[in-house]
């Protein structure tokens, strides 16, 4: 028996098939892919690193329809999106765990694009991404 669907609008439609077993299906195929290729990009670049901690891992969640790849780093967002995207050189003030600060120099990292690349997606940076 056919199920008759009265669409008030495109993005109705578009949740429907998106949602169907066989896209959800090919959706996972597809995330899982991603998150492989992610996962040997984030190791070459662990190898190809003198100073690589590997704090830093490939995570993957559900949405309520989508899929995602996530690059996750347990330092915190700025550290994930300095990996992707890269840095500026900066310079920090830091304690020595003795009551004494000293200004650090950061030098600028270029960006390793790890998910950008794992998904096949241009490597460019457009407009400011804010951190909450």
């Amino acid at each position: 028996m056919a199920k008759i669907y009265d669409f008030k609008g495109k993005r109705q439609l578009e949740r429907v098939v998106a949602v169907l077993p066989g896209v959800q299906a090919a959706l996972d195929e597809e995330r899982f892919k991603v998150a492989v290729r992610a996962e040997e990009l984030l190791l070459q670049a662990r190898q190809a690193s003198s100073y690589s901690e590997g704090h830093s891992s490939i995570d993957v969640a559900d949405g309520d329809v989508d899929k995602y790849v996530i690059l996750d780093d347990e330092r915190g967002k700025a550290a994930a999106m300095s990996i992707e995207y890269g840095r500026a050189e900066q310079f920090v003030v830091r304690d020595d765990g003795h009551g004494q600060t000293y200004l650090d120099f950061i030098p600028a990292t270029e960006g390793l694009f790890i998910l950008a690349r794992a998904a096949n997606l241009p490597k460019k940076r457009k407009g400011k991404v804010h951190l909450d």
